[in-house]
């Protein structure tokens, strides 16, 4: 307990230190646009207070903490569809299916659930519509895009909560190190394209994306990752380098897939478009890759997952 407090006041004090750098440096380049950057630190600041209460109370916390995260995540995807009447009924099962996944957690029935979301749920969630007798007209788009905001938005972020039931000793101090190391990523990839971004991945998704920001966040993560790894995780100096890696990499995909998804959905709609950058998805773009990732290449090479 007392490596783990002395962990989290090194945190602390270093989110203390980033946000009034954060707040110079936005107030000596009032041009520039750090939006973006401004919602990852709000998240930081977030998932620790979420994460500190979890360790220093009860796991539960972070738990019913995290299926709100995925509610108003998924609620926020579903916004972007064009709906219509019939595919509401689509979505109101998507939502009861995030108490179920929360559940399957909180009981620690890991079986049920992997399978839960990805085959269940995406076998089950086309039947109100066609017993409903709506017609086939925008069926397969309906329940394509729903599964996957599940699969992204509960099913990839739900992996967060069960990293302390499936390991009471390590998991929070390992959500701690994913949640820092992957917005740490995305704060310098964002950085690193604002000044020096030439070689845009996909310009007409997201000008923020670039290969100068993937490289050089590489780079920072791994690193951090290196002086990291010894004090919020039992790895050893190998694999806590894999993992920067595997969470740079994670990162970049997720924030690419989110950022294209968002594009294809709000097409035509420039208001919508304009303010998505400020929403859930953009704080948790990356978790939803990193988190699942994360969590089962450590529970396929050690024990205590």
């Amino acid at each position: 307990m007392n490596s783990a407090l002395w962990t989290q006041l090194v945190i602390f004090l270093s989110l203390l230190v980033i946000s009034i750098l954060f707040s110079i440096v936005k107030k000596s380049q009032p041009k520039k646009d750090f939006s973006a950057l401004s919602l990852r630190v709000k998240t930081w600041w977030g998932m620790f207070v979420i994460f500190v209460f979890a360790t220093l109370f009860n796991p539960i916390v972070s738990l019913v903490s995290l299926m709100v995260l995925c509610f108003f995540a998924l609620k926020e995807y579903f916004s972007m569809f064009k709906t219509r009447k019939v595919d509401r009924r689509a979505f109101l099962w998507a939502y009861l299916s995030i108490p179920v996944q929360f559940y399957l957690i909180y009981i620690e029935w890991y079986g049920m659930f992997i399978v839960f979301i990805p085959i269940y749920v995406f076998l089950f969630l086309p039947l109100p519509q066609i017993l409903g007798k709506k017609g086939t007209v925008g069926f397969l788009r309906s329940v394509s895009s729903t599964q996957w905001g599940l699969m992204l938005m509960v099913f990839g972020l739900s992996h967060l909560a069960y990293f302390q039931f499936a390991s009471p000793e390590y998991g929070a101090n390992l959500v701690l190190f994913l949640v820092l190391l992957t917005q740490l990523n995305d704060a310098v990839h964002f950085l690193i394209s604002l000044y020096f971004g030439k070689r845009k991945v996909v310009p007409t998704a997201n000008a923020n994306i670039s290969w100068e920001g993937f490289i050089g966040a590489t780079i920072v993560t791994t690193t951090a990752a290196y002086f990291v790894f010894p004090y919020l995780t039992p790895f050893d100096v190998k694999f806590g380098i894999i993992s920067g890696l595997l969470i740079a990499f994670g990162g970049f995909f997720g924030a690419l897939t989110i950022s294209v998804l968002k594009r294809d959905l709000l097409i035509g709609d420039n208001e919508k478009l304009a303010s998505s950058g400020e929403s859930y998805l953009s704080r948790v773009d990356s978790l939803t890759y990193t988190a699942p990732i994360f969590f089962h290449v450590i529970r396929y090479f050690f024990d205590f997952m």
